[in-house]
This record gives C-alpha cells, sequence and structure tokens, in this order.
C-alpha cells in the first residue's frame, strides 16, 4: 500500500518561514517496511491535481481545518483513505469525520500501526484515540523524508505538554500530562544530529529547576546553538539562564502576552505576573548575550484602543529581536473559546470554516474597542516594528545584536517576518467551503 503524507499551509502559498516538521520523520519510522511512503511539504512545494495513494494522511491544526477539508473533497476516491490526525482533529473528531474516513485522537505514535494493519484487512475504524501513554525516548526520526533542507536548522523535542494552563492556549486539549526525554536520551539525539543550529518545539523547555541544570551541563560540550521557548520563571534565575548560554542558547521564545496585570490574571499567566517588572526581566536576559523573541495577546476584556501604541512602545524600548502581536483567537477546547460562545461574542459559528473569517481579523466581539480596531492595531504595530526604520533602530540599539552570530538571526528572522506579514494578513484560510456542509 501507498501512503502520502501532506503537512497543510493555511492557503495555497510557499512559505518562507517554514520549518522541518518533525512529526512526519518520527511516523515514518514508525511505517513497517511494505508501505510506500511520499511526503509533501505544501509550504515548500505545491500540491498535485491528484494523488494515487491507498492512504492520504493529513495533519490539522485549526488554522489549516478548512484546507484539509476542501483537499480532502478533491483526492477522496472510491479506492482510498482519508485519515486526519493532529490537534483539531483531538478537539472536534465529529467536525473532521464528515471529511475523513477516519480520525486519529491525540499522539499517533500509539495509533498508527494498528490503523495501518486495519487498512490492510479493509477495515479501519473511524476513530482511534491515543493513550498517550507512549514514551518520548523510544521515538526515533527518520529524516530521509525531508525533500526540503529547511534553512539546514534542526527541529527537536525534549516534552511534549505544558506544566501551565493559559486561558488562551490550545495545549492542555491536545496533552492532560507533561511527558519529557531523558537527558541521557537528548544527549545521545543531538550528539547524532548533522544540524548545527536546533530549534527546540517544546511547549515550554523548562518543566523543574534540577532537570533543566542537568540539561544545559550535559549539553554544553555538544557545541549546539539552539533556541528555545520558555516561561517566565526561567527567566528570573540568573544561574539557569548562564547555564543556557553555556549550553548554546541563542534566543529564547518569551510569551510576554500582555502589561495589563488584570488580562494576565484572565489569561492564568501566573509565572508572567510573580516575574514582576518585565524591563528588569529583558535586561537579564541580555546579560546573558540571548536574543529575546516577545509574544503579545491584544483584545481581551482589559484592553482598550490603548493598549497597542503602549505594547510597541515596551517592545522598542527594550530592543526585542522578533515579536508576534497578535489578536486574540478564540481556539476551540479552549476555556476563552467556551466563554465567548456562552457570552454570545463569537461573529462566526465556526470562523476557521468561515469563508468571510481572513487571517489577521477578529473571530470575537472584544469589550472596548471594535474588531475592526482590533484587527487594524494589531496589524499597524506588526507593521511598524518590521518597517526598516525600526529594524534599523533596534539592531543598533541593542550591543547584543552587532555580536557575529546574532548579526545574522536578527537580520535574517526580521527580513522573513516582514515578508511573511504582508504576505498572510487578509488571506482566506483554505479557499472557499460550502459552509452548509458543517454543523
Amino acid at each position: 500500500m501507498k501512503i502520502t503524507f501532506i503537512r497543510l499551509n493555511m492557503f495555497e502559498h510557499i512559505s518562507s518561514d517554514a520549518m522541518k516538521p518533525l512529526l512526519f520523520g518520527i511516523i515514518k519510522s514508525l511505517t513497517p517496511e511494505e508501505f510506500d511512503i511520499d511526503f509533501i511539504d505544501e509550504r515548500a512545494e505545491k500540491l498535485p491535481e491528484q494523488i494515487d495513494s491507498d492512504i492520504i494522511a493529513f495533519s490539522v491544526e485549526t488554522y489549516t481545518a478548512k484546507r484539509a477539508y476542501i483537499l480532502a473533497k478533491k483526492y477522496k476516491t472510491d479506492k482510498n483513505i482519508i485519515v486526519m490526525g493532529g490537534f483539531h482533529p483531538t478537539v472536534l473528531p465529529e467536525e473532521v469525520l464528515q471529511y475523513a474516513d477516519t480520525v486519529i485522537v491525540g499522539d499517533a505514535e500509539d495509533t498508527w500501526e494498528p490503523f495501518l494493519r486495519d487498512c490492510q484487512k479493509g477495515r479501519p475504524k473511524a476513530r482511534y484515540v491515543s493513550g498517550e501513554t507512549c514514551k518520548l525516548t523510544a521515538l526515533i526520526e527518520d529524516k530521509s523524508i525531508y525533500k526540503h533542507k529547511y534553512y539546514g536548522i534542526g527541529v527537536y523535542q525534549i516534552s511534549r505538554g505544558c506544566k501551565f494552563n493559559c486561558d488562551f492556549c490550545s495545549i492542555k486539549t491536545m496533552y492532560k500530562q507533561v511527558r519529557r526525554k531523558t537527558t541521557e536520551d537528548v544527549v545521545k539525539e543531538l550528539t547524532q544530529a548533522k544540524e548545527k543550529i536546533i530549534f527546540f518545539v517544546d511547549d515550554n523547555l523548562f518543566y523543574d529547576r534540577q532537570s533543566a541544570m542537568e540539561l544545559f551541563r550535559a549539553m554544553a560540550p555538544l557545541k549546539k546553538k539552539w533556541a528555545c521557548q520558555i516561561s517566565m520563571d526561567v527567566a528570573q534565575d540568573d544561574e539557569l539562564l548562564a547555564e543556557m548560554k553555556k549550553a548554546g542558547c541563542f534566543l529564547v521564545l518569551l510569551g510576554f502576552e500582555s502589561l495589563n496585570p488584570q488580562s494576565l490574571t484572565t489569561m492564568k499567566k501566573s509565572a508572567n505576573k510573580a516575574a514582576g517588572d518585565y524591563d528588569e526581566v529583558i535586561q537579564r536576559i541580555y546579560r546573558h548575550k540571548m536574543l529575546i523573541y516577545g509574544t503579545f495577546v491584544f483584545g481581551y476584556d482589559n484592553d482598550d484602543k490603548g493598549v497597542f501604541d503602549e505594547t510597541f512602545a515596551f517592545a522598542v524600548r527594550n530592543h526585542l529581536a522578533v515579536t508576534n502581536f497578535n489578536p486574540l483567537i478564540p481556539m476551540p477546547g479552549t476555556p476563552v473559546y467556551d466563554r465567548m460562545e456562552q457570552e454570545g461574542r463569537l461573529l462566526y459559528k465556526k470562523w476557521w470554516l468561515s469563508d468571510q473569517y481572513r487571517y489577521g481579523e477578529t473571530a470575537y466581539r472584544p469589550k472596548h474597542m471594535t474588531p475592526e480596531e482590533l484587527r487594524d492595531g494589531c496589524l499597524r504595530i506588526r507593521t511598524r516594528f518590521y518597517s526598516p526604520g525600526c529594524i534599523l533602530k533596534r539592531f543598533f540599539a541593542n550591543p547584543i545584536h552587532l555580536l557575529p552570530w546574532n548579526f545574522v538571526v536578527f537580520l535574517l528572522v526580521n527580513v522573513i517576518s516582514a515578508k511573511e506579514i504582508h504576505a498572510k494578513q487578509g488571506q482566506m484560510l483554505g479557499g472557499i467551503l460550502n459552509e452548509t456542509d458543517v454543523d
């Protein structure tokens, strides 16, 4: 039997910021040898008009759900099996089953082979549910599946899940617990890695101080350069930051989310509130010569129109290397989505399926501004932040940006971010979908 894996894009577009999709290398390693495998990354190449495979497998996020349904209709025949897995099918399996023959709920590592064996028998089930018991140390990535170089950046994962439960975040809808690899297994994996630059895709690389110190000290001799996402509690610990730097960390993604303490309370960002003064946190990270990628969410009920200029000024004053200024998007399965639905504030029954919704727009009614003001405010400061003048101002204002490696990273990520903002803003997700097909 032949399998075609498809990594979807939000719409038909070749992305300049695509990173290696780790999932597919893992799934390939779990696929029995008698299966013939093809992999298509829609972010890096165009999809064919027809796919002649026995099984077509989509990994589906909420932003790519409509694209998955449109392509499922296009590629479905009487002889093939359409299977979908990922975050969105885990949260909304009944919706997904209107377009797929089979849905995989949760991780696929413990359900993929049973699904394939059932396909060989001609009797695949409609639903396979992960027990979330697969040990990450047992997973091996088969890199032969990838056709593209993805900037030569290696993508690795140490843990799944997050110890926090933020109001807007979808992680807890996918993972009920945190599972982690041992330090020994991480070191072994990275030792075998050919890439010199690593991005850890963990939702939060930091679990506890003891394990983090052990990991960073073990990684230091490997001489890798790496970036990761951390929580605010790490950013308060000078000793931990020093060990991260020694281990090769050059950039940390930090979720500031809001400058408003009331919004942080609603978001359940306890670590952020405990951190106190953000400016001090930033300077502590800079003392260890690491770049900062800051993320912010706008549109919580304490936000008004003044929040955009205030946050922009904060980001520029602190010379952040990269930012995401995002309108709050109620993701299905999250507390914020349930709250907006109960309050009747959603602008679309299902924004991810709407033929009216566009990327970067608002999907609900904010309290202290219009949906259009939220959309335009985010776009305005995104555009300003990545304007040539602002890029140069931030670059020269911070001495760590002038360091040889940081210099390259800063310029590359700013150019790519500016390009992708203009390419994505206002685009329809997926294409045209007849909404009457979906309840």
